[in-house]
């Protein structure tokens, strides 16, 4: 198969699908598909694909791969989570000491700012310095897949290696595990929605009693922690 059998809307969505795979190019990818929808794919025969065809095809080619990682990839095949995006808004000035006792924070996002990224794949990460009384959207961190190398998700993980928590709609196992390497906190957040809210109410959990892993994180005395643990044991 050829690229020009391809419509310019089907190549493109099995381009950025590839991209959400580990060690996948299009090419891998238009084999798995040829064998689970038939030559060439199109966007009446994508729409009915199912994860399990996609780890069925190819004699299980792909039956190894993360759940989360396979449905990013499917969404995208289906023509949805790609479509031009808004940017995001502007940052606001932030310099350490600013905010005492705060925290950073990553966004998965695809568009504006919403938290709708998976995080093999969004487009880029929301980071915001929150605390108690405000959040603030001190950077926007775009994501460029050609300097990952043969690694994108240890990558993106330096990518937010100075936030402590991170929010994405979905995350793969080995992903994650390079996330919590770097003692960051993924959160998944499967319905997405405004990124702002999130932090809005993550202000809160930060004026109230902060579970003991955030706890940790804002630099609270250990005594404090394990008081924490003993009164939700008691509760």
């Amino acid at each position: 198969m050829v690229a020009g059998t391809l419509s310019e809307d089907v190549a493109l969505r099995i381009g950025l699908a590839a991209r959400t795979l580990p060690d996948t190019d299009p090419a891998r990818l238009i084999r798995v598909l040829a064998d689970a929808v038939g030559l060439p794919p199109t966007a009446e025969s994508l729409a009915t694909l199912k994860v399990k065809d996609l780890k069925q095809a190819a004699d299980g080619e792909f039956a190894h791969l993360d759940q989360a990682e396979l449905k990013a990839a499917l969404a995208i095949l289906k023509g949805e989570g790609f479509e031009e995006s808004d940017p995001p808004p502007p940052v606001q000035p932030y310099a350490d000491g600013d905010m005492p006792d705060s925290i950073r924070v990553a966004c998965a996002s695809d568009r504006g700012e919403e938290l709708d990224g998976h995080f093999g794949a969004a487009h880029c990460f929301l980071i915001y310095q929150v605390s108690a009384n405000e959040n603030r959207l001190i950077d926007v961190r775009v994501v460029d897949d050609a300097k990952a190398g043969d690694d994108k998700n240890a990558y993106r993980a330096e990518l937010i290696s100075d936030c402590q928590v991170l929010y994405v709609a979905s995350i793969g196992g080995p992903a994650a595990a390079k996330v919590v390497k770097r003692d960051i906190h993924p959160i998944k957040d499967a319905e997405g929605g405004s990124a702002r809210d999130r932090m809005v109410a993550l202000q809160g959990i930060l004026a109230g009693k902060a579970p003991p892993w955030l706890a940790k994180v804002m630099g609270q005395a250990p005594e404090d922690r394990i008081r924490f643990e003993r009164d939700e044991v008691e509760a």
